[in-house]
């Protein structure tokens, strides 16, 4: 089993959790600056509670991070817990093909009102609140960019959305650790990474469209035709476990060339496939491995630009994310264009990169039962894509009244479990403050809450994320159970049954995949 790490809400030091009750009040204040049923109640905590610049004591594995970037928002009078966001228009025209979303697709009402963004309305940075002069991604910028054009609810909003079904303790810890414990700091990178993420690059959209959207289009735009490229060819994939429990995303680097895709459809496909890898985390694990394998690899091969927007989604947007990278079998060539990359990574993460030449190097990391064979290893597993069903997402696509009655069921019962949360992380911080010991009652309260958030986001998800190959192959199950090895289960099953084994159907189909090896030719 693995163990839970230093810096997460079960190993918490008395002065880390300070650091993370500093974060909770500085986060939910500035939500409730034009928020009435929070404003009156976080007034009072404010003056009890201070934001001390001192940092707890440093983890060995503390990630300094950044965000970057900053674009103007087109203001939206209406949002809802998981909105849809909607791009800067330019010329009358969208910045973005209607054909590789689903702009056209039904969605419900929101029970959700959100104010328009006026000079009164908008939110104020904390008191004392200084850049970081180290600021390798702008995230001050975009920070400043997120306040100016969100209302404090908007950015609740998109703080909820960003939790998901995760733990909300353990994503402000990501954001803390990887700011050294610095709480100012942390609150700037983690507004930078929600405006990123609702205003620049959409990653609820490209949640929601997933695969069908680009298959349906793929014809007649070259991102969507970028987008199934990649996965058809099995560019990467995530795959089983590691040591540590991990998941194990694989990148076959001799497969990638940039003239192949839009560098919008990579993109697009990275922050994909990191999202569809937070799935398949679960607690007390936390992060992922990546395996590069380089077996193959030329210069055709290289492409810059990616690398540097994956260093900036793990060192910016996605703290503490990253567990250990394998490079394997890389060639001689590439010790000069490491040398350029390790430049641009941050020590700590440059710390987790090690390099692996044979099958017996990667089982350090890498039970030999669970390595493919094409790696050297014991598993007979390769990657085939399935096709995605233009009838398997309804709940998106043409959803029934009796869906949109269940989501917006879902979205109100959502709503009500977030303000029982916040109301109950207001209580957990004020009494600390007045120095009393904090209930256990209060503890097992937001226990509670935590898991009726899980609970609700699984009933929510058809109607938020596109199925993937992932969820077609069995390996996300209906609430986010994960299974890497389904048809084990089913073999097992009918070995109990006393049938063979050997006797069991395939559990994946095969017409429209491209073998990994084909790619090569």
């Amino acid at each position: 089993m693995a163990s839970t790490a230093p810096g997460r809400p079960e190993t918490l030091t008395p002065e880390q959790e300070q650091k993370l009750k500093q974060f909770w009040n500085a986060t939910l204040s500035l939500f409730a600056q034009s928020s009435s049923h929070l404003e009156d109640s976080l007034a009072e905590e404010a003056a009890d509670l201070s934001l001390d610049p001192s940092p707890a004591p440093e983890e060995a594995d503390a990630e300094p991070a950044a965000a970057g970037g900053s674009s103007a928002k087109s203001k939206s009078k209406r949002s809802k817990l998981f909105s849809r966001s909607k791009k800067d228009k330019k010329d009358g025209k969208d910045s973005k093909d209607t054909s590789t979303t689903t702009s056209s697709v039904n969605s419900s009402k929101s029970n959700l009102t959100v104010p328009e963004t006026t000079l009164s309305n908008r939110p104020s940075p904390p008191p004392g609140l200084t850049v970081d002069p180290e600021d390798k991604y702008n995230q001050g910028k975009d920070f400043k960019a997120a306040l100016a054009s969100q209302t404090p609810e908007e950015l609740r909003t998109t703080f909820w959305g960003f939790v998901k079904y995760d733990n909300p303790d353990a994503l402000l810890l990501r954001f803390l650790r990887a700011r050294k414990w610095d709480v100012e700091k942390a609150l700037v990178m983690m507004v930078s990474t929600m405006h990123w993420r609702g205003q620049e690059v959409h990653v609820e959209d490209i949640a929601r469209d997933g695969e069908a959207v680009a298959f349906a289009a793929e014809k007649t735009d070259k991102t969507a035709e970028g987008f199934m490229k990649q996965l058809r060819m099995g560019k990467s994939y995530i795959h089983g476990t590691d040591r540590e429990e991990r998941p194990v995303c694989y990148v076959n680097v001799r497969l990638h060339k940039a003239a192949d895709q839009t560098p919008e459809s990579l993109e697009r496909y990275t922050i994909y496939l990191i999202e569809t890898t937070r799935l398949m985390l679960k607690q007390p694990v936390d992060t992922a491995a990546i395996v590069f394998d380089m077996t193959g690899f030329g210069m055709a091969n290289m492409d810059y630009t990616p690398v540097k927007f994956m260093i900036k989604c793990f060192e910016a947007h996605y703290p503490e994310c990253l567990g250990i990278c394998l490079v394997h079998n890389a060639p001689w060539i590439f010790q000069g264009i490491w040398k350029i990359i390790r430049g641009w990574l941050d020590p700590v993460v440059a710390s987790k990169v090690h390099f692996t030449t044979k099958a017996t190097d990667l089982t350090e990391f890498i039970p030999l039962s669970q390595l493919p064979k094409s790696l050297g290893g014991d598993e007979d597993w390769s990657y085939t894509y399935i096709e995605p069903l233009p009838t398997e997402n309804p709940s998106i696509t043409s959803p029934t009244p009796s869906d949109t009655t269940e989501r917006e069921s879902l979205e109100s019962e959502r709503l009500k479990i977030i303000e029982e949360y916040e109301k109950n992380t207001r209580e957990w911080i004020k009494e600390d403050s007045k120095g009393a010991t904090v209930d256990t009652d209060i503890k097992d309260e937001r226990s509670g809450l935590r898991e009726r958030l899980r609970t609700n986001y699984w009933g929510l998800d058809r109607f938020l994320r596109a199925r993937t190959w992932y969820d077609r192959t069995g390996i996300v199950g209906k609430n986010g159970e994960i299974d890497f090895y389904p048809q084990r289960g089913k073999e097992e099953e009918e070995k109990v049954n006393g049938n063979s084994a050997s006797a069991a159907a395939p559990t994946t189909a095969t017409p429209a995949a491209i073998e990994e090896e084909d790619e090569l030719d």
